[in-house]
């Protein structure tokens, strides 16, 4: 089943296809349809990204590795949601001395879904 066509002239990937990309220095595994939380990017909720990074493609039974990056593939995705991830509390503590430093942080996220994957034109 042909879930996307690109317009231009990449081929097209098909339902169980998926790609490993990088961002905010993480590596993701992500297929056509995917919702994920990855580092906050610069973009709004309801706009596009492109990620360029593409380390990975598996694409029927293919499977192209990049040197790191695979040229001219992307995936293309929608911004969900923004938010803040949960409390991860630092607490820091030496015996006999009275020293307590009781610390919070929450990482702010982006969510993604993944619209489609293209592939590099072939020829």
């Amino acid at each position: 089943m042909l879930l996307h066509r690109s317009f231009e002239g990449c081929s097209a990937v098909r339902q169980g296809d998926y790609a490993v990309i990088e961002t905010g220095g993480k590596q993701y595994r992500v297929s056509v349809g995917d919702t994920l939380r990855v580092e906050k990017l610069s973009a709004d909720p309801s706009e596009k990204v492109e990620f360029d990074q593409v380390l990975l493609i598996k694409s029927g039974g293919r499977l192209t590795v990049g040197k790191p990056f695979i040229d001219g593939a992307k995936v293309i995705a929608d911004v969900v949601s923004e938010g803040k991830g949960d409390k991860v509390i630092v607490f820091k503590y030496k015996p006999r001395v009275n020293y307590r430093k009781l610390r919070g942080h929450r990482q702010h996220f982006s969510e993604v879904r993944i619209d489609r994957i293209d592939l590099p034109e072939t020829g």
